[in-house]
């Protein structure tokens, strides 16, 4: 995927991987919040259609239920990151993988009934 977005625009992958540009300012409070959009200038316009961009090519070949899990996000980051848990697993569950793997390795043996 990382592939198909940088062809596409190498920003786009950017995106997926930091997350979108949300344009803030301080206000009379010294808080930080988001821009009006009546205030986005030509620059934050870009980048929002580059998360819409990038959003469609991650959603354009999902099957249903694959739609259904990312429905509720609302970046390409979030939808990278819930499509990504949901295919390769937590870093929890690909240690207990590996663990797994290399166990059944180690514990690979031949059978009396097998020939060599």
């Amino acid at each position: 995927m990382e592939d198909f977005l940088t062809a596409e625009d190498y920003e786009l992958w950017t995106l997926v991987n930091q997350g979108p540009l949300i344009p803030t300012k301080q206000n009379t409070q010294t808080e930080t919040v988001p821009n009006d959009p009546s205030e986005f200038v030509a620059t934050y316009f870009r980048m929002i259609e580059k998360n819409a961009k990038a959003k469609k090519i991650l959603i354009y070949r999902l099957g249903l239920d694959e739609y259904n899990r990312i429905s509720v996000c609302s970046n390409a980051k979030q939808i990278w990151d819930v499509l990504q848990t949901a295919h390769e697993g937590t870093n929890q569950v690909k240690r207990s993988r590996i663990e797994l793997l290399i166990r059944n390795y180690e514990l690979f043996s031949m059978k009396e009934s097998e020939p060599i």
